[in-house]
């Protein structure tokens, strides 16, 4: 399989039209036609199912698009990682961070480091520690930001000096809206919405204790203005931590007793990076332990 015919075949899944993707592409339709056969027959599936007005991917296809979507951008980034000007530091990093108040951390070491080397760029992915190190262990993110609990016994690390407030969202309206703080006792008949990761979830159920085996969850997920929305709409409340964000009709409320999460910057012990991903991991090293949390 050859990349550009990936990239074909990526943007006429995107489209869901041969004559417009080839257009886009500035090749004739029989061209762009030709090309996905050859690799139907290369790959000895069927991709497409086509009609006279759109094409819809099968199974196959669909399978196929995730994974040339990771090999385009494997790709495009070893491709970026090998091309650099002589005698300046040059190329892209790629950064992965969850949705965190260490965000502000990592704004203000990225800055620091382009400051030094302004031809290096970034581009940010931004999902949970889960996916993140899923990314990295693909070699499509150099670092990651991630929160805690994590296994990082497979990388290399810097804990940053950052704490994460957990706490929950209400609505206005709600009972609690007015408290200072919310304990387990509070909580335990509130309809809860909880984030999606099991490793986090273990912990607020510690923190919960005996009335962890009552909790009413009415959904999970990874995406806090989409649960945000849903706490608006329902009533439930969402567990989440303080992103320091405004959410209208919601509040947020701490949780007591307190409980924090801490988040670490983390890159894999074994890989070879590109100049400039090394020349940032080496920046970081030294940076981020003179970094003051009240700073940030």
């Amino acid at each position: 399989m050859e990349i550009r015919v990936l990239k074909y075949f990526l943007l006429v899944a995107r489209e869901e039209n041969i004559t417009k993707a080839a257009n886009l592409l500035h090749l004739t339709q029989p061209t762009l036609s030709r090309q996905l056969m050859q690799l139907e027959e290369e790959l000895g599936v069927q991709l497409f199912r086509r009609s006279k007005h759109r094409i819809i991917l099968t199974e196959d296809g669909m399978l196929l698009r995730r994974r040339a979507e990771e090999i385009v951008a494997l790709a495009d980034k070893t491709k970026d990682d090998l091309q650099h000007r002589e005698g300046q530091l040059s190329g892209t990093v790629a950064v992965g961070s969850g949705e965190l108040r260490s965000s502000g951390f990592l704004t203000r070491l990225l800055t620091a480091f382009q400051a030094e080397h302004p031809l290096v760029s970034f581009t940010i992915y931004s999902g949970n520690s889960d996916n993140i190190k899923e990314r990295i262990e693909r070699g499509l993110l150099d670092v990651g930001l991630l929160q805690e609990p994590v296994d990082i016994a497979k990388y290399s690390f810097i804990r940053t000096p950052c704490s994460e407030q957990w706490g929950v969202l209400v609505r206005e309206d709600s009972e609690l809206a007015s408290r200072e703080s919310v304990t387990p006792a509070d909580l335990a008949a509130v309809p809860l919405i909880l984030p999606e990761r099991e490793i986090v979830q273990n912990e607020l159920f510690n923190w919960f204790g005996p009335y962890a085996e009552g909790l009413r969850i009415t959904a999970a997920g990874n995406l806090l203005y989409n649960l945000a929305s849903l706490a608006r709409a329902s009533g439930s409340s969402v567990l989440t931590l303080d992103l320091d964000c405004h959410y209208e009709g919601l509040r947020f409320i701490p949780l007591a007793p307190k409980l924090e999460s801490n988040t670490v910057l983390v890159w894999k012990k074994t890989q070879m990076f590109s100049a400039a991903a090394a020349t940032m991991i080496a920046f970081s090293e030294k940076y981020i332990p003179g970094i003051e949390e009240d700073l940030i």
